[in-house]
């Protein structure tokens, strides 16, 4: 009797330990980044971002349990109207028909993240790196996690097949996207 009873009370710390180990976040748009780079003309790089996303993730004792994401295309910022317009247009993303870019993780390690990653209507399976950042209490007594997630894509996988011949040979856009997913949470 007092070995089950003290079985009991260790099971229910343990369980009370996992629980406070395992929270729910809120992406915070505010200190968060998703970004991109591609090249240009074979010689050079461009950077952009998107400025509109959303997401939740899940961890347990600093492993993932979860993850989703949305961003919304036609949020894309280079820094230029016109190639931002361009990049809306059915050249690309066609963000009047494909409005949503989506993730969600199916499976993920202490170092890599695997998921379904929707662009242009069109899912493929996408392994990522994680750099965990970890967690904190802030000034306001909230739990925050931070953490980033990077990988290359071939944009012609989804579609965005648009390009031109340059004279010397080449392209004008590469193929490979270079992905910089940066990322704070808010505990739920």
């Amino acid at each position: 009797m007092k070995q089950s009873f003290i079985a009991i009370v260790l099971s229910g710390l343990l369980m009370s330990v996992s629980v406070v180990n395992a929270a729910v976040y809120k992406v915070d748009p505010s200190h968060s980044n998703v970004g991109f780079k591609v090249k240009h003309m074979m010689i050079s790089t461009v950077s952009g971002k998107f400025n509109t996303f959303s997401g939740m993730y899940d961890l347990e004792k600093g492993q993932f349990k979860s993850l989703s994401g949305l961003i919304k295309a036609d949020s894309i910022d280079t820094g230029i109207v016109k190639r931002d317009d361009h990049l809306r247009s059915a050249d690309f993303f066609d963000t009047a028909k494909f409005s949503d870019i989506t993730f969600s993780m199916t499976s993920a390690t202490k170092n890599k993240m695997t998921g379904n990653l929707t662009i242009h209507g069109i899912t493929k399976k996408v392994v990522l790196d994680i750099d965990m950042g970890g967690v904190v209490e802030d000034p306001w007594g909230n739990q925050r996690s931070g953490f980033v997630l990077s990988g290359k894509i071939n944009r012609k996988d989804f579609g965005l097949n648009w390009n031109k011949a340059i004279e010397a040979g080449g392209v004008v856009v590469g193929d490979e996207v270079k992905m910089v997913v940066e990322i704070e949470g808010i505990e739920e």
